[in-house]
């Protein structure tokens, strides 16, 4: 069993490398890690060139859909595929208590691990910061891997042979923030094996905020990726209908006093114009496009 760590990164070039270097505190090694960019500045090679495991820079066309499948598509018979954000860090032991899950139940075919903290919800995170969390003792509790209905995308690990086996991969229609694929592609697993949630792997998500898509384009998906989801049945409609509310209702009445750190306003119109093409009949994933 070969663990791969794969992190699709793309304009974020001050945040992938510390990222990378983290993955040295590892207790267990990566067998490799795959770094894939959209374009060669996405990453300065000369800050990885003394870590002790290797890794491959691989380029891909831009959208974490399409990286995330470049991949997938280099892996071999009994890969671990573990798919990080490049703002993701691990707890020590994640991936020995990762090895030893996927080694002790054949019937996994998708983890993810407990997020200690998510800067997403905030103004996000340092690297130091998150450091400091990823690194404080584990609790004496027995470890859990509790079946959930899908891996949140920031840390989720995929049996590499149920994905090539059965032709499953990120939907390469969800363009650039490609909200809501890992739903999708864990809905497909969901068929072939047990999609579980590890106490024992832990890590903290930064949530870091540079780079990002505009609030257009999030504004957008929030509407447009639920509804395709539900046309190819991965998400039923009254989950989709559930998110998809939240997120128009949070947007209206925060675009009143937007946060600092979130373009509210600008979601709200993209909330709307989903809305507007949608009774057109006209909404399509691959319409985030047309914002800039």
């Amino acid at each position: 069993m070969r663990l791969i760590v794969a992190i699709p990164t793309a304009g974020r070039r001050q945040v992938i490398a510390p990222t990378v270097r983290d993955i040295a505190r590892q207790t267990r090694l990566p067998d490799l890690v795959l770094v894939v960019i959209a374009q060669a500045d996405d990453i300065d090679a000369g800050q990885l060139g003394d870590l002790p495991f290797p890794v491959q820079i691989v380029t891909g066309e831009r959208g974490s859909t399409l990286q995330r499948n470049a991949a997938l598509d280099l892996m071999v018979k009994g890969d671990i595929a573990l798919f990080l954000d490049d703002d993701f860090l691990m707890a020590p032991d994640y991936l020995a208590n990762m090895e030893t899950l996927f080694a002790s139940r054949p019937d996994v075919v998708m983890a993810t691990g407990t997020v200690l903290a998510d800067g997403i919800h905030g103004p996000g995170l340092l690297h130091g910061e998150g450091y400091k969390i990823a690194s404080a003792p584990a609790p004496s509790l027995p470890p859990r891997a509790e079946e959930i209905y899908n891996c949140y995308g920031c840390n989720m690990a995929v049996r590499t042979d149920v994905a090539t086996e059965h032709r499953i991969r990120f939907d390469a229609r969800m363009k650039l923030y490609a909200w809501l694929e890992d739903v999708d592609f864990s809905r497909q697993m969901a068929f072939h094996g047990h999609i579980v949630k590890s106490t024992a792997m832990r890590g903290v998500h930064l949530g870091t905020k540079v780079g990002r898509s505009s609030g257009l384009r999030v504004g957008y998906v929030q509407i447009a990726n639920p509804l395709y989801l539900i046309t190819k049945g991965t998400m039923s409609w009254p989950r989709a209908l559930n998110i998809l509310c939240r997120n128009l209702a949070s947007n209206l009445v925060k675009s009143l006093r937007p946060e600092a750190e979130i373009d509210r306003r600008g979601r709200l119109r993209g909330n709307l114009s989903a809305i507007g093409d949608m009774l057109l009949g006209r909404m399509a994933p691959e319409r985030v496009l047309k914002f800039k």
